[in-house]
Protein backbone atom coordinates (compact mmCIF):
# COMPACT_ATOMS: atom_id res chain seq x y z
CA UNK A 1 0.00 0.00 0.00
CA UNK A 2 1.13 3.50 -1.07
CA UNK A 3 -0.45 6.26 0.66
CA UNK A 4 -0.60 10.10 0.06
CA UNK A 5 -1.17 12.15 3.25
CA UNK A 6 -3.03 15.55 1.78
CA UNK A 7 -3.98 13.82 -1.26
CA UNK A 8 -6.74 16.42 -2.33
CA UNK A 9 -4.00 19.14 -3.35
CA UNK A 10 -2.72 19.76 -6.95
CA UNK A 11 0.55 17.89 -6.32
CA UNK A 12 -1.42 14.74 -4.89
CA UNK A 13 -3.37 14.16 -7.35
CA UNK A 14 -1.03 14.36 -9.46
CA UNK A 15 0.83 12.04 -7.32
CA UNK A 16 -1.59 9.52 -7.58
CA UNK A 17 -2.14 9.49 -11.42
CA UNK A 18 1.69 9.02 -11.14
CA UNK A 19 2.01 6.13 -8.95
CA UNK A 20 -1.23 4.37 -11.02
CA UNK A 21 0.22 4.86 -14.28
CA UNK A 22 3.83 3.57 -13.08
CA UNK A 23 3.89 1.37 -9.99
CA UNK A 24 1.10 0.33 -8.23
CA UNK A 25 -2.40 -0.37 -7.82
CA UNK A 26 -2.83 -0.35 -4.05
CA UNK A 27 -3.13 3.67 -3.36
CA UNK A 28 -4.62 4.69 -0.26
CA UNK A 29 -5.87 8.90 -0.48
CA UNK A 30 -6.14 10.65 3.01
CA UNK A 31 -7.26 14.23 3.30
CA UNK A 32 -10.30 15.40 5.42
CA UNK A 33 -12.62 14.74 2.34
CA UNK A 34 -10.80 12.20 -0.23
CA UNK A 35 -12.29 11.74 -3.52
CA UNK A 36 -11.63 8.71 -5.46
CA UNK A 37 -9.25 9.31 -8.47
CA UNK A 38 -8.98 5.84 -9.41
CA UNK A 39 -11.95 2.98 -8.87
CA UNK A 40 -9.11 0.74 -6.61
CA UNK A 41 -8.41 3.80 -4.62
CA UNK A 42 -8.67 3.37 -0.62
CA UNK A 43 -10.51 6.55 0.56
CA UNK A 44 -9.67 7.76 4.87
CA UNK A 45 -10.79 10.82 5.95
CA UNK A 46 -7.90 12.07 8.60
CA UNK A 47 -6.51 15.26 10.03
CA UNK A 48 -3.36 15.15 10.53
CA UNK A 49 -3.30 17.64 13.51
CA UNK A 50 -5.05 14.48 15.12
CA UNK A 51 -2.10 11.37 15.95
CA UNK A 52 -4.61 9.01 16.26
CA UNK A 53 -6.26 9.85 13.17
CA UNK A 54 -2.88 9.98 11.63
CA UNK A 55 -1.67 6.94 13.09
CA UNK A 56 -5.16 4.98 11.61
CA UNK A 57 -4.41 6.93 7.84
CA UNK A 58 -0.45 5.35 7.67
CA UNK A 59 -1.21 1.98 9.09
CA UNK A 60 -0.54 -0.70 6.50
CA UNK A 61 1.43 1.34 4.41
CA UNK A 62 4.83 -0.06 2.94
CA UNK A 63 5.62 3.89 1.56
CA UNK A 64 3.48 7.12 3.24
CA UNK A 65 3.96 10.65 0.99
CA UNK A 66 3.62 13.38 2.92
CA UNK A 67 2.36 16.21 0.52
CA UNK A 68 -0.40 18.27 2.60
CA UNK A 69 -0.20 21.49 2.34
CA UNK A 70 -1.45 24.53 4.64
CA UNK A 71 -3.19 28.28 4.07
CA UNK A 72 -0.65 30.99 3.48
CA UNK A 73 -0.91 32.16 7.13
CA UNK A 74 1.90 32.58 9.59
CA UNK A 75 0.18 31.70 12.32
CA UNK A 76 -1.17 28.69 11.11
CA UNK A 77 1.85 27.46 9.65
CA UNK A 78 3.71 28.08 13.08
CA UNK A 79 0.85 26.24 15.23
CA UNK A 80 0.02 23.03 13.25
CA UNK A 81 3.12 22.42 10.57
CA UNK A 82 5.50 20.99 13.87
CA UNK A 83 2.46 19.13 14.93
CA UNK A 84 1.57 17.36 11.76
CA UNK A 85 4.80 16.20 11.10
CA UNK A 86 5.36 15.30 14.61
CA UNK A 87 2.58 12.77 14.31
CA UNK A 88 3.62 11.09 10.48
CA UNK A 89 6.78 10.66 12.20
CA UNK A 90 5.55 9.04 14.96
CA UNK A 91 3.04 6.85 12.49
CA UNK A 92 5.93 6.38 9.93
CA UNK A 93 8.20 4.80 12.83
CA UNK A 94 5.51 2.65 14.67
CA UNK A 95 4.49 1.10 11.30
CA UNK A 96 7.45 0.47 9.71
CA UNK A 97 5.99 2.74 6.85
CA UNK A 98 8.50 4.61 4.45
CA UNK A 99 7.93 8.52 4.36
CA UNK A 100 8.37 10.95 1.34
CA UNK A 101 8.10 14.22 2.46
CA UNK A 102 7.46 16.69 -0.18
CA UNK A 103 9.05 20.00 0.84
CA UNK A 104 9.83 23.50 -0.98
CA UNK A 105 12.62 26.00 -0.20
CA UNK A 106 11.10 28.92 2.11
CA UNK A 107 14.24 27.68 4.60
CA UNK A 108 16.94 28.80 2.26
CA UNK A 109 18.80 31.98 1.78
CA UNK A 110 16.69 34.18 -0.61
CA UNK A 111 19.79 35.02 -2.68
CA UNK A 112 21.23 34.68 -6.05
CA UNK A 113 23.81 31.63 -4.53
CA UNK A 114 23.08 28.44 -6.39
CA UNK A 115 20.88 26.43 -4.15
CA UNK A 116 21.96 22.79 -3.97
CA UNK A 117 20.85 20.32 -1.36
CA UNK A 118 23.82 20.64 0.79
CA UNK A 119 22.37 24.70 1.05
CA UNK A 120 22.66 25.83 4.78
CA UNK A 121 18.57 26.64 6.31
CA UNK A 122 18.67 30.82 6.89
CA UNK A 123 15.19 31.53 6.78
CA UNK A 124 13.52 35.24 6.17
CA UNK A 125 10.56 35.14 8.52
CA UNK A 126 8.08 32.89 10.21
CA UNK A 127 6.93 30.75 7.79
CA UNK A 128 10.52 30.12 6.53
CA UNK A 129 11.70 29.51 10.06
CA UNK A 130 8.57 27.09 10.53
CA UNK A 131 9.35 25.02 7.37
CA UNK A 132 13.07 24.87 8.56
CA UNK A 133 12.10 23.37 11.80
CA UNK A 134 9.88 20.69 10.26
CA UNK A 135 12.43 19.62 7.93
CA UNK A 136 14.96 19.25 11.04
CA UNK A 137 12.69 17.58 12.79
CA UNK A 138 12.38 14.81 9.86
CA UNK A 139 16.26 14.90 9.51
CA UNK A 140 17.13 14.38 13.35
CA UNK A 141 14.35 11.11 13.07
CA UNK A 142 16.18 9.62 9.74
CA UNK A 143 19.72 10.05 11.73
CA UNK A 144 18.30 8.77 14.69
CA UNK A 145 16.91 5.38 13.13
CA UNK A 146 13.47 6.30 13.71
CA UNK A 147 12.32 6.47 10.13
CA UNK A 148 13.54 5.62 6.48
CA UNK A 149 13.15 8.78 4.87
CA UNK A 150 13.71 11.20 1.89
CA UNK A 151 13.26 15.09 1.27
CA UNK A 152 12.22 15.90 -1.83
CA UNK A 153 12.44 20.06 -2.55
CA UNK A 154 10.84 21.80 -4.84
CA UNK A 155 10.70 25.69 -6.08
CA UNK A 156 7.96 28.20 -6.66
CA UNK A 157 4.96 25.73 -9.08
CA UNK A 158 3.39 26.19 -11.98
CA UNK A 159 0.92 23.94 -13.46
CA UNK A 160 -2.63 22.90 -14.57
CA UNK A 161 -5.81 22.59 -12.73
CA UNK A 162 -6.05 23.75 -9.14
CA UNK A 163 -1.93 24.50 -8.73
CA UNK A 164 -1.82 26.88 -6.13
CA UNK A 165 1.50 29.07 -6.25
CA UNK A 166 2.37 32.57 -6.81
CA UNK A 167 3.09 32.17 -10.61
CA UNK A 168 -0.02 30.96 -11.02
CA UNK A 169 -2.24 33.55 -9.41
CA UNK A 170 -0.50 36.45 -10.73
CA UNK A 171 0.41 35.79 -13.94
CA UNK A 172 -1.02 32.26 -15.66
CA UNK A 173 -4.42 32.69 -14.21
CA UNK A 174 -5.06 36.68 -14.77
CA UNK A 175 -3.50 35.92 -18.49
CA UNK A 176 -6.18 32.99 -19.06
CA UNK A 177 -8.57 35.57 -17.67
CA UNK A 178 -7.60 38.15 -19.60
CA UNK A 179 -6.08 40.74 -17.60
CA UNK A 180 -2.77 41.98 -17.37
CA UNK A 181 0.02 39.83 -15.79
CA UNK A 182 1.03 41.18 -12.35
CA UNK A 183 5.23 40.59 -10.97
CA UNK A 184 6.62 41.17 -8.30
CA UNK A 185 9.46 43.83 -7.84
CA UNK A 186 11.39 43.46 -11.27
CA UNK A 187 10.68 41.42 -14.72
CA UNK A 188 14.45 40.61 -14.62
CA UNK A 189 15.56 38.36 -13.00
CA UNK A 190 15.80 34.47 -13.44
CA UNK A 191 13.03 32.11 -12.29
CA UNK A 192 13.59 28.51 -11.41
CA UNK A 193 9.81 26.96 -11.96
CA UNK A 194 8.85 23.56 -11.52
CA UNK A 195 5.70 22.17 -13.38
CA UNK A 196 3.33 20.33 -10.87
CA UNK A 197 3.17 16.82 -13.14
CA UNK A 198 7.33 16.82 -13.35
CA UNK A 199 7.16 16.98 -9.68
CA UNK A 200 4.68 14.35 -8.99
CA UNK A 201 6.10 12.13 -11.38
CA UNK A 202 9.27 12.67 -9.87
CA UNK A 203 8.54 12.57 -6.57
CA UNK A 204 6.70 8.73 -7.17
CA UNK A 205 10.17 7.68 -8.83
CA UNK A 206 11.94 8.40 -5.54
CA UNK A 207 9.71 6.56 -3.39
CA UNK A 208 9.93 3.51 -5.38
CA UNK A 209 14.01 3.86 -5.60
CA UNK A 210 15.24 2.08 -2.52
CA UNK A 211 18.89 3.72 -2.67
CA UNK A 212 17.11 7.13 -3.12
CA UNK A 213 16.61 6.96 0.71
CA UNK A 214 18.17 8.74 3.32
CA UNK A 215 19.12 11.07 1.01
CA UNK A 216 17.38 15.18 0.07
CA UNK A 217 16.47 15.17 -3.16
CA UNK A 218 16.28 18.49 -5.34
CA UNK A 219 13.05 17.39 -7.77
CA UNK A 220 14.14 18.48 -11.63
CA UNK A 221 13.25 21.88 -13.39
CA UNK A 222 13.64 23.17 -16.94
CA UNK A 223 17.72 25.18 -17.13
CA UNK A 224 16.53 27.19 -19.67
CA UNK A 225 15.16 29.68 -16.79
CA UNK A 226 12.97 32.70 -17.91
CA UNK A 227 12.84 35.87 -16.47
CA UNK A 228 8.86 36.60 -15.59
CA UNK A 229 9.15 39.45 -18.72
CA UNK A 230 10.14 36.26 -21.02
CA UNK A 231 7.94 33.84 -19.18
CA UNK A 232 4.45 36.46 -19.66
CA UNK A 233 5.48 36.68 -23.26
CA UNK A 234 5.57 33.17 -23.86
CA UNK A 235 2.39 32.40 -21.74
CA UNK A 236 0.69 34.92 -23.67
CA UNK A 237 1.73 33.80 -26.90
CA UNK A 238 0.71 29.86 -25.91
CA UNK A 239 -2.79 31.32 -24.56
CA UNK A 240 -3.58 33.57 -27.44
CA UNK A 241 -3.64 36.93 -25.73
CA UNK A 242 -2.08 40.05 -25.00
CA UNK A 243 1.10 39.90 -23.24
CA UNK A 244 0.61 42.87 -21.19
CA UNK A 245 1.65 43.05 -16.87
CA UNK A 246 2.56 44.95 -14.81
CA UNK A 247 5.31 45.48 -11.89
CA UNK A 248 4.13 45.34 -8.63
CA UNK A 249 7.03 47.81 -6.39
CA UNK A 250 7.73 47.14 -3.13
CA UNK A 251 5.82 50.12 -1.84
CA UNK A 252 2.67 49.14 -3.99
CA UNK A 253 3.32 45.64 -2.41
CA UNK A 254 3.39 47.70 0.71
CA UNK A 255 0.10 49.68 0.59
CA UNK A 256 -1.38 46.66 -1.21
CA UNK A 257 -0.58 44.59 1.91
CA UNK A 258 -2.64 46.52 3.97
CA UNK A 259 -5.46 45.93 2.80
CA UNK A 260 -5.30 42.28 1.73
CA UNK A 261 -3.62 39.55 4.54
CA UNK A 262 -2.94 37.42 1.18
CA UNK A 263 -0.66 39.57 -0.15
CA UNK A 264 1.07 40.50 3.50
CA UNK A 265 2.05 37.20 4.04
CA UNK A 266 3.97 37.16 0.57
CA UNK A 267 6.53 39.95 2.27
CA UNK A 268 8.89 37.40 4.02
CA UNK A 269 9.28 36.14 0.30
CA UNK A 270 9.65 39.28 -1.90
CA UNK A 271 13.87 39.05 -1.89
CA UNK A 272 13.52 36.02 -3.87
CA UNK A 273 12.37 38.32 -6.19
CA UNK A 274 15.09 40.74 -6.28
CA UNK A 275 17.68 38.65 -7.42
CA UNK A 276 18.34 35.26 -9.32
CA UNK A 277 16.81 31.89 -8.09
CA UNK A 278 18.82 29.10 -9.20
CA UNK A 279 17.41 25.80 -7.78
CA UNK A 280 19.89 23.21 -8.81
CA UNK A 281 18.27 19.71 -9.56
CA UNK A 282 21.99 18.11 -11.07
CA UNK A 283 21.74 15.23 -8.45
CA UNK A 284 18.30 13.99 -9.64
CA UNK A 285 18.83 14.42 -13.01
CA UNK A 286 22.28 12.58 -13.03
CA UNK A 287 21.03 9.71 -11.14
CA UNK A 288 17.68 9.27 -13.40
CA UNK A 289 19.16 10.39 -16.97
CA UNK A 290 16.30 8.96 -18.29
CA UNK A 291 13.58 11.49 -16.83
CA UNK A 292 12.00 14.34 -19.40
CA UNK A 293 11.72 17.56 -17.76
CA UNK A 294 8.84 19.61 -19.38
CA UNK A 295 9.81 22.69 -20.77
CA UNK A 296 8.10 25.84 -20.10
CA UNK A 297 6.29 25.59 -23.31
CA UNK A 298 5.20 22.62 -23.36
CA UNK A 299 3.92 23.04 -19.59
CA UNK A 300 2.45 26.22 -20.59
CA UNK A 301 0.59 24.67 -23.40
CA UNK A 302 -0.77 22.06 -21.10
CA UNK A 303 -2.04 24.33 -18.66
CA UNK A 304 -3.91 25.64 -21.74
CA UNK A 305 -5.42 22.70 -23.43
CA UNK A 306 -8.50 22.51 -20.99
CA UNK A 307 -9.46 26.14 -21.40
CA UNK A 308 -8.70 26.09 -25.55
CA UNK A 309 -11.69 23.32 -25.49
CA UNK A 310 -14.26 25.15 -23.20
CA UNK A 311 -13.73 28.52 -25.69
CA UNK A 312 -14.59 25.69 -29.22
Amino acid sequence: MQTILGASGQIGRELALSLKRDFTDNIRLVSRNPEKIHDTDELISADLMDAAQTHKAVEGSEIVYMTAGLPIDTHIWTERWPVMMRNVIDACAAHGAKLVYFDNTYMYSQTSEPQRENAPFKPNGPKGKARAQITQMLLDAMDQGRVKALICRAPEFYGPGQTQSITNTTVIDKLLAGKPAMVFLRDDTQRTLIFTPDASRAMALLGNTPDAYGQTWHLPCDDNRLTYRQFVALAAETFGVKGNYKILKRWQHWLASRASKTIRETEELLPRYMTDNLFISEKFKARFPEFRVTTYREGLTAIYAPHSHRQE
